[in-house]
């Protein structure tokens, strides 16, 4: 059993961060019943080729495990259908900007009034409130207004804005946010609205950077260096564009390393001999150590440095990802089959429980593909009344 089991989400989500939230929620056991028409399909859901196959390869890694209904919200009996779907859920899930939900028909107030027990989750770029509420964004976009652009990258670059990295972070502390919510429900019967700024997470991640600004200083871009560790960066080997990731904290791992490089002189080097001095040289520093990263076989360097106890790593591609024997024997890579019958592989919840089930139980599902289920068990509608709602497009 999961541990969400017997959990119904009514999902209205799009794109990436809302529809993010809900699938990691599903695969922990939620029912999770998506809700699209053909006149407006999740805009991620088009099919093009890509990665060597025809299908909806954005879709797929939000989409996957979640249930799939047609309901045209543009028609009022469509939104009379939405609501009798949300009054026999537990949580009503939305991405769109602030006060389109309203506009249909299916705001918080009229869906609390509906169901007072149900917990409704509203992910947008700045929030339900405030100056800038009405403002539209993605990805990029999130981590720019958190500053986190401006802390990436190298100090005579530009700003690195972050893409998929950023939706997923909403999604997962919107995951959290809705399960206290749920939690309360649970506990006092009383439902509650969840405002989740995509915005406000990435500032939350801002963390030191942030101190140091507010006490008056000056937040650099720094590439792959860091405040107190030295060495610490991304380093090429005898491979073409392959990367060796080190990091070393402490002297013992220092010294550790210099004998695995087989350069124990370089610590009596006097700009190498402690943290502070490797930090005011790390440039010199950087220098050295490529010296030697540069006749390595990554792989091989990797398992040298990791026995001898010092954190490193290949820079994984996202090839290595798909083969990678650790994951699939932790179950984070998974086969699903989807609906056209074609098996692929995927990423599973990261999340592993000692006493429950967690993860993908299915793939994709067509447009519509839950239809008997839902509208004929789950709402009690007969063959006529489908038909009749289908042949007027209002399931469509």
């Amino acid at each position: 059993m999961k541990p969400l089991a017997g959990l119904r989400i009514a999902d209205f989500t799009v794109h990436a961060a809302g529809p993010f939230c809900t699938h990691m929620l599903s695969q922990l056991g939620a029912e999770c019943i998506k809700i699209e028409s053909s006149l407006r399909p999740d805009i991620f859901r088009k099919p093009h080729p890509v990665y060597g196959r025809m299908g909806p390869a954005s879709f797929d890694q939000v989409a996957a495990n979640k249930l799939s209904v047609r309901i045209n919200l543009k028609d009022p009996r469509g939104v009379d259908l939405a609501k009798r779907l949300v009054a026999v859920s537990d949580m009503a899930a939305e991405s769109f900007r602030p006060g389109v939900m309203q506009r249909l028909g299916l705001g918080y107030d009229v869906l609390s009034a509906l169901k007072p027990a149900l917990v409704m989750l509203s992910v947008s770029s700045s929030g339900q409130s405030g100056p800038d509420s009405h403002f539209a964004g993605y990805a990029p976009l999130f981590g720019a207004w958190g500053a986190l652009g401006s802390l990436t990258g190298y100090a005579d670059g530009p700003p690195v804005e972050m893409r998929h990295v950023m939706d997923h972070s909403v999604g997962m502390n919107a995951a959290v946010a809705a399960l206290a919510a749920v939690y309360r429900m649970r506990a006092t019967g009383k439902g509650s609205h969840v405002d989740v700024s995509a915005r406000e997470v990435a500032s939350a991640l801002a963390g030191e950077a942030m101190l140091l600004a507010a006490a008056g200083g000056e937040p650099a871009r720094m590439g792959n260096r860091d405040h107190e560790m030295a060495p610490h960066g991304v380093y090429p080997t005898a491979q073409d564009d392959r990367w060796l990731t080190i990091a070393v904290r402490g002297q013992e791992q220092w010294l550790a390393l210099l004998a695995a490089m087989g350069r124990r002189e370089l610590g009596e080097d006097p700009r190498f001999r402690d943290a502070a001095a490797r930090l005011r040289n790390a440039a010199a520093l950087d220098a050295q150590i490529e010296s030697w990263t540069g006749t390595q076989i990554a792989e091989e360097a990797v398992v040298r440095l990791q026995a001898a106890g010092i954190a490193a790593s290949l820079s994984a591609t996202t090839a290595d990802l798909a083969r990678d024997v650790h994951l699939r024997d932790r179950g984070t890579i998974v086969d699903v089959h989807d609906a056209d019958g074609k098996t692929r592989a995927a990423l599973s919840v990261p999340i592993r429980f000692s006493r429950s089930e967690a993860g993908l139980a299915r793939g994709t599902p067509m447009l519509g593909e839950d239809e008997d289920y839902v509208f004929g068990e789950l709402l009690g509608m007969n063959a006529a009344a489908r038909s009749e709602l289908i042949e007027s497009q209002v399931i469509y």
